[in-house]
């Protein structure tokens, strides 16, 4: 009777709980970035189908790797502050009922790509999301304290994709695009690793600040934002983007670069590595949104 009770009040998963699943706020940027790559793809607006087609498509292929790194980090989720409310470590929604939803959105976004876009773009995207999924959350997450350096591929593929969308091709500027987002992703995340460096020892994750400690994983942060910042050049350097983008990169680039080198001065101020991590984000998602200014506007003018 008792347990007839207990599974009768359990609550069911919300509209809500699916949707942290798939990391809204994380698939917003990588969506983000996507469309510009889409639009930057050619000097004209991109078919409306086209764009229509291959955002459903990579926003449900980035949601499908998301529910699966929330299955296989469900034992260390439950151990970190910050995760421990996520729907499986709470038990609002089961690892059968996730996998089931992880599959469905997988084989919908793949197939949306394939049928609907061009089968380049559903391959890199299929790589993208077993990249993240498998080999970055189940092993190189665990393996090694390069972990993010090699995983961060996987997460710098969405430009790369929607240019592909486009036109059914790799080509430089994807690539530059792809660099791009591959070259901020430790900076990013290893200032939110040192703010979260115990949990990360906690539950045996080889975070640089844990294998390394802070004063390195800091210099590391302040080396990869200067080469972040000469990457962020060769945009203008090739002629793909005008003066738009190289004043405003530069702009936020410096901006990185002083949170960069006040956390290695600063290494006891707590509130920096927050801070440095929020205003990572803020930066990409301003230099796509300036980028895409650029290219329109320095298409017209020529």
């Amino acid at each position: 009777m008792s347990d007839s009770i207990t599974s009768t009040l359990k609550p069911k998963p919300s509209v809500s709980d699916f949707l942290t699943l798939c990391k809204v706020k994380v698939v917003s940027l990588i969506m983000l970035t996507a469309v510009v790559g889409m639009f930057l793809a050619t000097p004209d607006i991109p078919p409306i189908k086209i764009i229509i087609l291959a955002s459903i498509g990579i926003a449900l292929a980035a949601s499908s790797a998301a529910v699966f790194n929330h299955i296989i980090d469900q034992k260390i989720d439950n151990e970190m502050f910050r995760t421990k409310n996520r729907p499986l470590p709470e038990g609002k929604i089961t690892a059968k009922t996730a996998l089931v939803f992880g599959i469905i959105l997988g084989v919908v976004g793949i197939g949306t790509l394939a049928i609907g876009v061009n089968m380049l773009t559903a391959v890199l995207t299929l790589l993208a999301l077993i990249g993240y999924a498998v080999f970055y959350t189940m092993y190189l997450k665990r393996a090694t304290p390069q972990n993010i350096v090699i995983g961060g591929a996987a997460g710098a593929a969405p430009p790369l994709l929607g240019w592909a969308a486009i036109t059914n091709s790799i080509e430089l500027g994807a690539l530059l695009l792809f660099l791009i987002i591959f070259i901020w992703t430790p900076p990013h995340f290893w200032a939110l690793a040192i703010h979260r460096e115990k949990e990360y020892a906690k539950v045996n994750i080889p975070m640089l600040p844990v294998t390394h400690g802070h004063y390195f994983t800091r210099i590391q942060i302040l080396l990869y934002t200067i080469l972040l910042v000469v990457i962020t050049v060769i945009p203008y350097l090739v002629g793909m983007s005008g003066l738009i983008y190289l004043l405003s990169a530069m702009l936020l680039g410096l901006v990185f670069l002083y949170f960069a080198i006040q956390m290695l001065r600063l290494p006891d101020n707590k509130q920096l590595p927050m801070k440095t991590f929020g205003y990572s984000i803020n930066y990409l998602m301003l230099l796509f949104i300036v980028l895409l200014i650029d290219h329109y506007f320095l298409f017209r003018l020529t």
